[in-house]
């Protein structure tokens, strides 16, 4: 490589509940630098969480993200000629991030009023192992599935 890798940067955690996580979840939901009003939407999505499930609402948010992590995804490789879609394990940084994209994502074309209660919808029904998101990530464990046969292609 001809340059240096840049340094990672320290994600301060949250003023909330004091978790790094929630801050990386909240710059994925940011637009147009807007944080203040990032973290409003989250927090106010987590309580919605809490008060429909009875449960705590960072303890639903975090399974529900789990839920919707990919552990596999699919490459495009180039081998005399054809296109093969290799299935290659994701690194950790890479499935959160994944994951958090994915639960934004397809909360903001739900259909609710206010971006809280979707994020809220989406969480719930990640929560409960379905909804949009985590269909996602089925999609792409049952495509790395389906392409197994090209593993050894690997580099």
């Amino acid at each position: 490589m001809r340059k240096a890798k840049p340094k990672k940067r320290i994600i301060l955690p949250d003023p909330k509940y004091n978790d790094v996580q929630v801050t990386k979840f909240v710059n994925n939901l940011m637009m147009g630098g807007k944080k203040t009003i990032a973290y409003r939407i989250f927090y106010d999505a987590i309580d919605v969480v809490s008060d429909r499930t009875k449960e705590d609402g960072l303890e639903v948010w975090k399974k529900a993200l789990a839920n919707v992590t990919p552990s596999v995804e699919v490459r495009s490789k180039r081998i005399g000629g054809a296109t093969f879609q290799i299935p290659t394990e994701i690194r950790a940084e890479r499935k959160q991030s994944i994951g958090m994209k994915n639960l934004i994502g397809f909360s903001r074309k739900r259909s609710e009023k206010t971006m809280a209660l979707k994020l809220a919808a989406e969480i719930q029904a990640a929560y409960k192992e379905e909804g949009a998101a985590f269909k996602r990530k089925e999609d792409i464990h049952r495509m790395a599935e389906a392409n197994k046969a090209f593993s050894h292609f690997r580099a």
